[in-house]
């Protein structure tokens, strides 16, 4: 489970006896529409879910951790599952639990880093269900969310929430998921294992992939927030994995530090009065950066900063605060797409244009 910060719940369980799908017994125990609503959704899709145990070579392993990582996953077709890169990452071998309690060998046949996913194959089993993916974009703040996946070990966990959000968060702690434009938060439960897994609506398709969660406290349950990625930008990434076999984001190819980060005295020097912005550290050839002209800090042998870099301030005029908001501005551009970036350059603000090109594997 990747987190913004770590909380720890109890676990809840839902019954749902005496269902019977497109009608209900006499002693059906469901009472309101919305019940009877989240019963049709969890009957048509849940055994499209599957547990993802990834087992973690020794030389991956710190003091302390156990030797697999188990997150969760959804067949989108037959013989496909998707689910989040983070799970996998380190994985020397992977299986799959399917609803029926099997357990099959699984591979990877693509990832995106960037966007925290990850797609599975499996041989010789056919997926016992497949979701519909449905839209994010036409989401409403307040609307119930379904979150299936498998936290602490239990398999076929199911919870609902609502949509509380769709924002920005904070930069990640590491560089999994960074092109991720904004994130659906939810109030469903989501906890260690169910990365990976599916957010469903009321109409019961996806409209996003559970990813992190993020809490005030770390050992405090209340108040955490469940973070997925949205569908849409999932849909594109499996498109581009399975036509060309890598995203086909934008990219500039080069590294940064925060403007935030550097000493007052520095700021100051170069006349900027902000610490909202970006420093171009380097700037590799043949980078998008460099066909934009970009320019890179200069620094000496022990690392000391020499001369200060070019400082992204907007692209394509929407204003960052750090390197995580350039990267995921650019990362919503395609090949072929205009690109222009504000930087402030010897005491000035200088305009910057590039056209996207296609990320090569």
């Amino acid at each position: 489970m990747r987190r913004i910060s770590i909380a720890v719940a109890a676990l809840l369980t839902v019954s749902a006896a005496g269902f019977m799908l497109g009608k209900f017994q006499a002693a059906s125990p469901l009472v309101t529409s919305d019940e009877i609503n989240t019963v049709e959704v969890t009957n048509k899709n849940l055994k499209a879910l599957v547990r993802v145990i990834a087992r973690i070579p020794k030389s991956q392993l710190q003091p302390g951790d156990l030797p697999e990582e188990v997150g969760s996953g959804f067949f989108y077709k037959s013989n496909r599952i998707i689910t989040n890169y983070h799970v996998v990452q380190y994985a020397e071998s992977i299986q799959v639990e399917l609803a029926d309690g099997r357990i099959v060998n699984a591979k990877l046949d693509g990832i995106d880093p960037g966007i925290d996913i990850a797609i599975l194959a499996v041989s010789g089993v056919q997926a016992p269900a497949t979701v519909r993916f449905g839209s994010s974009n036409n989401l409403i703040i307040g609307q119930k969310l379904i979150l299936f996946g498998s936290p602490f070990g239990v398999r076929r966990f199911v919870s609902t929430g609502e949509l509380a959000a769709v924002e920005r968060t904070a930069a990640p702690a590491d560089d999994i998921g960074q092109e991720i434009p904004q994130m659906l938060m939810t109030t469903a439960f989501l906890q260690r294992g169910n990365s990976g897994g599916p957010i469903l609506n009321s109409r019961g398709v996806v409209v996003g992939v559970a990813d992190a969660m993020m809490a005030s406290n770390t050992f405090a349950a209340d108040g955490s927030i469940g973070l997925g990625i949205p569908i849409d930008v999932v849909k594109e990434s499996i498109q581009d994995l399975e036509q060309i076999g890598i995203s086909q984001r934008g990219s500039l190819g080069i590294t940064m530090s925060n403007l935030g980060d550097l000493e007052p005295i520095i700021r100051k020097q170069a006349g900027i009065t902000t610490t909202d912005g970006a420093v171009v550290e380097e700037v590799p050839a043949g980078s998008l950066g460099q066909r934009a002209g970009l320019r890179g800090a200069i620094r000496d042998n022990n690392r000391a900063l020499v001369a200060l870099g070019d400082v992204i301030v907007a692209v394509d005029n929407q204003r960052v605060k750090d390197q995580y908001d350039v990267v995921r501005l650019v990362a919503a551009k395609r090949p072929g797409q205009k690109l222009t970036i504000k930087v402030w350059r010897n005491k000035k603000e200088v305009n910057l244009t590039a056209t996207v090109v296609k990320r090569q594997r």
